[in-house]
């Protein structure tokens, strides 16, 4: 099964990174390049434990929908999502946020199982890990510049 272990180093207060991490807008400006939108559930504001949110986007020549759940959260240290609905046989992201004296260390976590047998653990190999990675990395990166700017005043207030 994949796994994925992404830190990334943000100078800003971890409940402020936490936030943008739960902010279903600005999941949506870092994923505009696969259409990417909230359909159902929480399609606005932050998501909450309890909650459910359906995505559909563009992904490998073909939209697809995603539906997670918050499975876990404990406000501003960590939140699990879970993929209830979608192509995956199994999707689980974890979120953590560790408060240091200068920023936040926010650690993504992402175990994930696809189906197909055989022809889904070739296709994990060749580039569906390494696109689920790149999609995180530049979702992060959205969030640090927020973040780190006073832009996060317009997606948390």
């Amino acid at each position: 099964m994949p796994h994925i272990h992404l830190t990334t180093f943000i100078t800003a207060p971890a409940k402020r990174v936490f936030d943008l991490s739960r902010s279903i807008t600005l999941h949506k400006k870092s994923m505009a390049h696969t259409n990417e939108t909230a359909i159902a559930g929480t399609t606005s504001g932050l998501i909450n434990k309890g909650e459910t949110v359906t995505w559909q986007g563009k992904h490998f020549f073909k939209v697809r929908q995603f539906t997670s759940a918050i499975k876990e959260m404990q406000t501003p240290l960590m939140f699990t999502d879970e993929m209830t609905k979608g192509d995956f046989k199994r999707f689980i992201h974890q979120h953590h946020f560790k408060q240091i004296d200068n920023g936040t260390i926010m650690i993504d976590v992402v175990d994930f199982e696809t189906p197909y047998g055989v022809a889904g653990q070739l296709a994990n190999g060749l580039f569906l890990k390494k696109y689920i990675q790149n999609l995180l990395a530049g979702r992060n990166k959205l969030i640090k510049e927020y973040a780190e700017s006073d832009k996060w005043k317009a997606i948390l207030n």
